[in-house]
C-alpha cells in the first residue's frame, strides 16, 4: 500500500519516523509531509487552507495517487481539506484519534471550555500567532502510556502550533465528492481532550456515516509509544 501520513498539532513530518520505519519494513510506500506553519522557519499566522497547502503541493508535485491518507488528531482537519481538493487521488481516508470536521465549526468549537480557555491564554501570552502545551498536560493527557523520560524527550522537540488553524472554521464545501471509503482508528486510552461527553469517538467519528472502526490499546501519542503496533493498525485500517 501507499500511505500519506499527516501529523497532528505541535507535530511535523519527521516525527512519523518510527512508524514509517515499520511500514517500510513491511514493504509499503510512505510519505510524511509537514503542514504549513509547522516547518522550522514557518510563519505561525496560517489558517486551515494555509496549513493544508504544503501537503496538497507535496502530493501534486510527486503525482501521488491510490494512497491511504491518514490524519492524526488535528490532522483530521487537514486530510479532510486534502480529500476535498483532490478526491480522485484517494484510496481510503483514515482518521487516527482525529477530529472529523463539521462545516462552519473550528477545532476550538469542539473542545471543552477549560481547554479553550487554556489555548486562548497561551495565544495571548505568546503573541506570535502560536500556542504551546504545558508539559503536565502533555504527560498525563497525551503521553499517558509512555515513560516520563520518553514523554520529556518528545515534548522537547515539539513545535509551537499555529493558533489560527484551531480557530478557522472548516469549509466542507465539496465533501459530497469525497469517496465513501473511511476508517476511524480509536486508541482506548486516548484522553487528551477527555473521554465521555467531549471525546472524539463516537461523537465526531459518527459524522463519517458508514466507516470501518478499528480499535487499539494506547494513548493519543501511541504512534510514539508503540510505533510497531501503530503501523500494523494503519495497515488494518487502510486495507481494502
Amino acid at each position: 500500500m501507499k500511505f500519506v501520513l499527516v501529523h497532528g498539532a505541535w507535530h511535523y513530518g519527521d516525527l512519523w519516523a518510527p512508524v514509517r520505519a515499520h511500514l517500510e519494513a513491511a514493504g509499503h510506500e510512505v510519505h510524511t509531509p509537514t503542514a504549513g506553519g509547522l516547518g522550522p522557519d514557518d510563519d505561525k499566522h496560517v489558517d486551515l487552507r494555509g496549513a493544508a497547502q504544503p501537503i496538497i503541493d507535496y502530493i501534486r508535485e510527486r503525482d501521488l495517487t491510490d494512497y491511504v491518507l491518514i490524519g492524526h488528531s488535528w490532522g483530521g482537519y487537514l486530510i479532510s481539506r486534502v480529500a476535498i481538493e483532490m478526491p480522485e487521488r484517494l484510496r481510503r481516508l483514515v482518521y487516527f484519534a482525529a477530529f472529523v470536521p463539521e462545516h462552519g465549526k473550528s477545532l476550538v468549537d469542539e473542545l471543552p471550555p477549560h481547554l479553550r480557555g487554556a489555548l486562548q491564554a497561551s495565544a495571548d501570552e505568546r503573541g506570535d500567532g502560536s500556542v504551546v502545551l504545558p508539559f503536565f498536560v502533555w504527560r498525563d493527557g497525551f503521553f499517558n502510556d509512555g515513560s516520563a523520560e520518553h514523554a520529556q524527550q518528545v515534548y522537547d522537540v515539539l513545535r509551537p502550533q499555529p493558533y489560527g488553524a484551531f480557530t478557522d472554521p472548516a469549509d466542507m464545501t465539496g465533501w459530497d465528492r469525497v469517496p465513501n471509503v473511511f476508517s476511524y482508528l480509536a486508541p482506548y486510552e486516548d484522553n487528551d481532550i477527555t473521554q465521555g461527553e467531549w471525546g472524539r469517538h463516537p461523537r465526531l467519528s459518527n459524522r463519517l456515516g458508514v466507516f470501518r472502526l478499528v480499535g487499539m490499546p494506547g494513548s493519543h501519542e501511541v504512534l510514539m509509544t508503540d510505533p510497531e503496533l501503530t503501523a500494523r493498525k494503519f495497515i488494518e485500517a487502510g486495507r481494502d
